[in-house]
């Protein structure tokens, strides 16, 4: 029986839940899967040691949703493949779950490369590039984000480097007497960087989710924001609703996806709006339940199969 690791936090929305969808598809295959979360990893020597939990029911339909046994310590070397699933921020524990995992580099497969990991921050990873991104700056000082939103029409959202699903964003226009308040605010009165990008009036009919698995296109939705908000992420209120890739937007897919092969990342979500990368999501991207309600063969079973070695080849290259 093969076996995966999946490195997670708390299941708290399991209708669309990506990794939940994961968990059920490698059980649905007859694989062994344990959960344990970042702090729950260390070592023996030379030995990395996760404290896991097995898998005994997971289904998102159920209350509980996910059943599993007591913790017991297991070398990590004994899974056939990890798949890391921790939401954003990635702070220190992250960093060292992520070392730790470089011991094991050659006798596990990995869904996203741990040195990925540690090099493609979801926000700024997408400056790699610059032919697709909006006008985007890394600013502290209240004062350079709405000097930087006046050059760019008044209008701006910021977004703090190390959040998710919308959390922490804000439009700001310079005509609403808040605009300092939110420059202070998203940067804790100037103590911390935050990224800084042209609004896109586009986004008022929502963004599009580009799913790459092994650095190619596996489907794609669009996310439409519910009436009165200007965040388009579904657990905000946002609809998945069917969609087609622009030819730009193709090209847009190509380029990010070559360089995610290159960097051992897996299971990728892109977001675009009016033709402009504005995210990479590379830690745990969402939307692969979304794709199989709007028709799409099933995503998660694809990653499964794709990833342990009882299946097809891997996706990503060899470590």
């Amino acid at each position: 029986m093969s076996s995966t690791l999946f490195i997670t936090g708390p299941i708290t929305e399991p209708a669309g839940d990506t990794t939940l969808a994961l968990i059920e598809a490698a059980l649905s295959d007859g694989h062994r899967v344990d959960l344990c979360d970042t702090g729950d990893l260390g070592a023996a020597g030379p030995t990395v040691l996760a404290y896991t939990r097995q898998v005994l029911v997971a289904d998102a339909d159920a209350r509980p949703w996910l059943e599993t046994d007591a913790p017991r310590p297991r070398d990590v070397t004994g899974y056939d493949s990890i798949v890391y699933r921790r939401d954003p921020p990635f702070g220190l524990p992250e960093l060292h779950a992520t070392l730790l995992l470089e011991h094991v580099r050659g006798r596990v497969r990995f869904l996203t490369d741990p040195r990925g990991l540690r090099e493609a921050n979801e926000k700024l990873y997408a400056l790699r590039f610059g032919a697709f991104v909006p006008p985007t700056a890394v600013l502290r000082e209240p004062a350079a984000i709405l000097a930087f939103a006046e050059t760019h029409g008044g209008d701006a959202v910021v977004k703090p480097l190390d959040g998710c699903g919308g959390t922490g964003v804000f439009r700001l226009r310079l005509d609403d007497d808040n605009a300092r308040v939110i420059a202070e605010t998203a940067t804790a009165e100037g103590r911390r960087c935050v990224v800084v990008q042209r609004y896109l009036p586009q986004a008022t009919t929502g963004d599009k989710r580009i799913i790459l698995l092994g650095g190619r296109v596996a489907g794609s939705f669009l996310r439409v924001p519910r009436s009165g908000e200007h965040r388009c992420n579904l657990h905000r209120g946002g609809t998945a609703v069917a969609t087609v890739l622009t030819q730009r937007e193709r090209e847009l897919a190509a380029a990010v996806g070559a360089q995610c092969r290159r960097d051992g990342l897996g299971l990728v979500g892109v977001d675009v709006i009016g033709e402009h990368l504005t995210e990479i999501n590379v830690t745990s991207p969402t939307g692969l339940r979304e794709l199989q309600t709007l028709g799409l063969p099933s995503l998660p079973a694809q990653v499964i199969r794709g990833l342990l070695p009882a299946a097809r080849p891997a996706l990503l290259r060899a470590a």
